[in-house]
């Protein structure tokens, strides 16, 4: 079972706007060497819908073989089309894949039996299992806690990641899915309310800038720590604030060039963080011991 701090890892790109992979190698390490409990790459951070196929194998390739099967590696296999999704998660287990983590349809915004069809379909073609993820802010349809219900009944489906920031949503899903489906955070600000409520863990933004604590975080949670949680949560406030000051992955991408770890290049139609926003996320890195003054 998943658990624990994963993280929504960015894809470092050059000054040619190619997938930098030795900069992705270096993110790989960074993790391995600060507790994060698993890899989750071209998800929504990863900036999955500019990615080629191409640039997709390749990295689902590159980052399996570093991680050596030291933890778990999802790729982000989601898209509008069904076929298409079946292609991407195929593509990720001929890799060496763990796991594919689908995002429901975006766009067309299919009704509770599409999307019920639409999972089951995947599930059906995939070697690996899924993980499905619900974020409604993003694509404009909710999958709802009914239909998780009846897609946990699949062999091939091993749990979902919850963006909806809600409590009762998170307990819900537990109660309705039984202990042996991963009900993982999609949201950094609410992960420890979700972990109160029954949830493995979170699927982290917050986690490429902060692994460590991320991963202390989790932990803390996991073992009724909660004093400690609610300690190490209080002091992560602010970098979770900042993180979603613009359109996610625009701050979390410059917060790493701050540190260091990659260019600042992003594709567009996403464009590099507005200057005024730039010296927040600076303070912030400063704050929590990331970066020097």
């Amino acid at each position: 079972m998943l658990n624990g701090s994963i993280v929504a890892l960015v894809t470092p790109l050059t000054e040619r706007g190619e997938t930098d992979f030795a900069a992705l190698d270096g993110l790989v390490d960074f993790h391995l060497a600060h507790g994060t409990d698993g890899l989750v790459i071209a998800g929504t951070t990863g900036e999955a819908a500019t990615l080629s196929r191409t640039e997709f194998s390749e990295m689902c390739g590159r980052v399996v073989n570093r991680v050596a099967g030291d933890v778990p590696v999802l790729a982000g296999t989601g898209s509008a089309s069904t076929a298409k999704a079946i292609e991407q998660t195929i593509i990720a287990g001929g890799q060496g894949a763990d796991g594919a983590l689908v995002v429901t349809p975006y766009y067309n915004k299919p009704t509770q039996s599409g999307l019920e069809a639409h999972f089951t379909a995947i599930a059906d073609s995939a070697e690996v299992p899924l993980l499905v993820y619900n974020v409604p802010s993003r694509t404009a349809v909710d999958l709802l806690p009914a239909t998780v219900e009846r897609l946990s009944a699949h062999p091939g489906i091993m749990g979902i990641k919850e963006a909806v920031p809600d409590g009762a949503r998170i307990e819900e899903l537990c109660s309705r899915c039984g202990p042996s489906f991963t009900v993982l955070s999609g949201d950094d600000r609410s992960c420890l309310d979700a972990m109160r409520q029954g949830a493995n863990g979170v699927i982290s933004v917050a986690a490429n800038v902060a692994p460590g604590l991320m991963h202390e975080l989790c932990t803390a949670a996991a073992q009724l720590e909660w004093q400690e949680a609610d300690r190490i949560n209080t002091a992560l406030n602010s970098l979770f604030d900042v993180l979603m000051i613009e359109t996610n992955p625009i701050p979390v991408k410059w917060a790493l060039f701050e540190m260091g770890l990659i260019s600042p290049h992003i594709r567009l139609p996403l464009t590099r963080l507005d200057e005024e926003f730039r010296e927040p996320v600076r303070q912030c890195l400063i704050e929590l011991g990331l970066i020097k003054a």
